[in-house]
């Protein structure tokens, strides 16, 4: 059986996956839903974005996007943060992405996004955590 924290990875994966889907991108409704009502965003573009700016009539936009090298750090019992790597195929750009989740009357919600340009391809990090007694 799957442990609580590969649950958890899993659903907040098809989340972050969701959210680069045309039909979601272009619903202010379903923005709605997997947005916090605090939500902003520090975009590889070098713009801060809001919840507003995205439940307007456009929503976010169409985007082609793939996800990689995901990865789940669980702050707290409600708040998660994701990472992973991005490659936006109509701008040959690859960025990395880290967003904040919380998790609020059993709905997780993205709270917080970042996107930072990276220069081609690079290996995988690894993060590890020292244990302070």
């Amino acid at each position: 059986m799957e442990s609580d924290s590969s649950l958890l990875k899993e659903h907040l994966y098809q989340l972050e996956e969701k959210l680069l889907k045309s039909e979601i991108r272009t619903s202010p409704e379903e923005l709605s839903l997997l947005l916090k009502d605090d939500f902003f965003e520090f975009g590889s573009s070098g713009n801060i974005w809001t919840k507003s700016d995205f439940v307007g009539e456009e929503g976010a936009g169409v985007v082609k996007m793939t996800l990689s090298q995901f990865d789940m750090h669980q702050l707290s019992e409600d708040t998660v943060l994701t990472t992973y790597r991005i490659f936006d195929e109509s701008k040959a750009e690859h960025t990395l992405r880290s967003s904040i989740w919380k998790c609020t009357n059993g709905r997780w919600q993205m709270f917080f996004h970042q996107g930072t340009k990276t220069k081609g391809l690079f290996k995988p990090f690894i993060y590890k955590l020292k244990m302070v007694n």
